[in-house]
């Protein structure tokens, strides 16, 4: 089932971010470090182009990523044009600390004294974007949850002597292209519930899990590595269920309880870290769909023609 998520509160967000950016030296864009490129808003890209605004991306919540895979995506990002990439934790207060030195280095021309750095953090929701701003101005100005699209308002403080800072609300775009960007969005929070079937999420996480990750998944559910590796998305959800004990009355398995549980470890990192994609990853998946694409609408034509 394809996941597709956009509040209508989103369209408007969007319309005020792009009058904001005019106004703006430097756009911080927080990503989800276990997916960077699911989760970066294609929208965002479009509007800082446009105004050829340079872009902090961070690649948050890193220490719940696979730093070999972070690695990868930091050297792909930093070939871009007007990018600059780092790996952070929103809870470190080291690594934000860096943030607004790395945003000066971006906009040179902000270094004289005569005007403040003016900074916008954007992403998608759920990403940590209000975390970050909290720890960047050192007290709780943006509410933070563990439900998506928790901010709806924007809003520009100051950040210290000659700096302001903008926290936007957490924007999804109208379409997803890629099926599989749903589902790691869904996998990971950022989408809402009300969206997605959760045993379907899950399935296509263990897929994932189940391909790169086979070990974490035996240590954690008590399984064995040979049972694993006979199993697919649905029947890793299954022995999870058996694992745990989600049972419904009668003793059949409740999947829909084991599919939050597999999910929940996976979003808070008891199954040790995870990435679920890398650069080489991303670019396998975008031409497997452009393939079946181009399968599906040579089918589409022939049928046409045979009616």
């Amino acid at each position: 089932m394809p996941i597709q998520w956009f509040p209508g509160h989103m369209a408007s967000a969007r319309k005020k971010a792009a009058e904001a950016m005019a106004a703006i030296d430097v756009v911080i864009e927080v990503t989800d470090a276990r997916l960077p490129e699911a989760s970066s808003n294609p929208m965002i890209a479009e509007l800082r182009r446009f105004r050829n605004r340079p872009c902090l991306k961070l690649l948050n919540k890193s220490d719940l990523a696979d730093p070999e895979v972070t690695r990868a995506w930091m050297a792909f990002y930093n070939r871009q044009p007007g990018v600059r990439a780092v790996a952070i934790s929103a809870k470190s207060a080291a690594d934000v600390a860096r943030i607004p030195t790395l945003c000066r280095e971006l906009a040179p021309h902000r270094d004289d004294g005569t005007k403040p750095l003016r900074m916008m953090i954007m992403g998608i929701p759920n990403v940590g974007k209000s975390t970050l701003m909290n720890a960047l101005l050192k007290r709780k100005v943006a509410k933070v949850g563990d439900e998506p699209a928790v901010t709806k308002h924007q809003q520009t403080l100051d950040l210290g002597p000659g700096m302001t800072l903008t926290d936007t609300p957490g924007m999804m775009w109208p379409k997803i292209d890629y099926d599989a960007d749903g589902y790691m969005l869904a996998a990971s929070h950022a989408i809402g519930r009300n969206a997605v079937i959760d045993e379907e999420v899950a399935a296509f996480l263990g897929e994932i899990l189940l391909a790169r990750y086979a070990d974490r998944l035996a240590a954690r559910y008590r399984l064995e590595r040979a049972a694993v590796a006979t199993l697919d998305g649905p029947a890793l959800v299954e022995a999870v269920g058996r694992r745990r004990g989600c049972l419904v009355k009668g003793g059949g398995l409740d999947l829909e309880k084991a599919a939050q549980i597999l999910l929940q470890d996976y979003r808070d990192g008891a199954l040790g870290r995870i990435s679920l994609e890398s650069p080489d990853s991303r670019e396998a998946m975008i031409a497997a769909a452009i393939a079946a694409r181009a399968l599906a609408e040579v089918g589409d034509a022939a049928g046409g023609e045979a009616g």
